[in-house]
């Protein structure tokens, strides 16, 4: 039987000598973290739940374009992209492509989770590969086992292929060829390569999967040619190129009166119901004047400028950066209301509603993580200590041939200081197991 510092010195001496993340690093602990058996059900379902909910919010962006759903849908949607990217998006040719990797963010609470984003291309894939296959060689049953994520990721670029990183997400570059190093060894009937971005050169047959943002285009001079040859039929591009997808302002059309009835129809009365309370309250930041009668849902207010003078208890309130932007992943466009000075308060809401035809904002209800005990390994004092913190837990699925599976979680256990839970130096990265019944 393993001691816990048997563990840790196991989990320390697997790690690979390139690392997992380009210059960064993690708090180290011996246990996964376990998610309670009352949560497994929820978890395991919301995969396809989130799978049936982006098909719904690509048909919603097509029949708007269409005219058959409201036009401003798509107005809102295509705000601040290049016109060449919005065309190529809409091609009939794409109109069905989805994500194959869902992985939304989960912020833990009391009452039991609300995601605070879905994205569509997430970094963790082989940090939670490795993972779950260093826990699983020490006895833990890890959700998805040892290897469910090469597994899963393998069903993405099913034939092989390229992982096409851009410097911009350059962090991700180590993990990526960890994973393609264990794919090649794992199924070496295939062949999968880590490439550069900026001078990709596209192999007809060889499909790609984009490790890219899409406001990134302008300092990928190759990815041109990628898209012309996807275009043409000759490969497979996943995530598609549909930066539409990639909003945050989803979560604000979710709860909007006049979309109510197309979400009930296309996601089901269970699965609305279920996503209405696991979906923060959202907002756009719009500055188009409203009607004299009328007020800003839930916030009842006729002016975001009303917004800007709420006091620090009525500021537990994100904002964020909705897509298209450097700011628009990581933790880079995000601030939250309370914690900022009346006067910066007031500034962003200023900026982004002066910014909103180039790079509109949302505005979302904040759910503060509930806190929990995890053990780590303090390097300044040498010992196995415990971190109470608050969890950001980032469950894995694939969309599969035959189902939407969960193949990893990575559990990101923040500081009881931290408010806005993402990777940083003080915090423990795990995977996740769920705990006995």
């Amino acid at each position: 039987m393993l001691t816990e510092i048997d563990r840790l010195t196991a989990i320390r001496e697997a790690r690979p000598e390139e690392s997992l993340f380009a210059a960064k690093d993690w708090l180290l602990s011996p246990e996964p973290f376990a998610i309670d058996e009352k949560s497994r059900r929820d978890l395991e379902r919301l995969g396809h739940q989130l799978f049936v909910f982006q098909r719904a919010c690509n048909q919603l962006y097509q029949q708007s374009v269409k005219g058959k759903q409201p036009a401003w849908v798509a107005r809102y949607l295509d705000i601040g992209k290049p016109a060449e990217l919005i065309e190529f998006s809409r091609r009939k040719e794409f109109r069905d492509e989805l994500p194959r990797v869902i992985r939304p963010d989960l912020v833990l609470t009391d009452e039991g989770w609300t995601i605070a984003e879905v994205d569509s291309v997430p970094g963790g894939i082989g940090l939670t590969a490795w993972l779950n296959q260093t826990y699983a060689g020490l006895g833990s049953e890890v959700i998805g086992g040892a290897d469910g994520m090469l597994d899963g990721f393998a069903t993405v670029l099913p034939r092989g292929g390229d992982i096409v990183i851009s410097q911009e997400s350059a962090t991700y570059r180590p993990e990526m060829e960890w994973i393609v190093r264990h794919l090649n060894e794992r199924f070496p009937e295939r062949s999968w390569k880590v490439e550069a971005a900026e001078h990709y050169q596209p192999q007809p047959g060889r499909d790609v999967y984009r490790f890219f943002e899409l406001f990134d285009l302008p300092n990928l001079p190759g990815i041109t040619t990628l898209i012309e040859t996807a275009g043409q039929g000759e490969l497979m591009v996943t995530p598609p190129f549909k930066p539409y997808l990639e909003e945050k302002m989803w979560f604000a059309f979710f709860w909007l009166q006049p979309l109510r009835d197309f979400w009930r129809r296309e996601l089901g009365d269970k699965y609305f119901r279920t996503l209405q309370k696991i979906i923060p309250y959202t907002w756009i930041l719009d500055p188009t004047p409203l009607p004299q009668h009328a007020v800003i849902p839930r916030l009842e207010i006729h002016d975001w400028q009303e917004a800007a003078r709420f006091s620090q208890t009525e500021r537990d309130l994100l904002l964020k950066v909705s897509g298209f932007s450097p700011l628009g992943w990581g933790s880079r466009g995000v601030a939250l209301g309370s914690d900022l000075p009346h006067a910066e308060w007031q500034q962003r809401i200023t900026d982004a509603l002066a910014g909103f035809e180039r790079e509109p904002t949302i505005m979302q209800r904040f759910h503060k993580g509930r806190l929990f005990d995890h053990p780590y390994w303090d390097a300044a004092t040498d010992e196995l200590t415990t971190m109470r913190g608050r969890v950001r837990l980032c469950p894995y699925y694939f969309v599969e041939p035959q189902n939407v599976t969960l193949r990893g979680a990575l559990a990101t256990i923040c500081p009881a200081d931290k408010k806005l839970l993402h990777g940083m130096s003080d915090a423990i990265l795990v995977p996740s197991c769920f705990a006995e019944p």
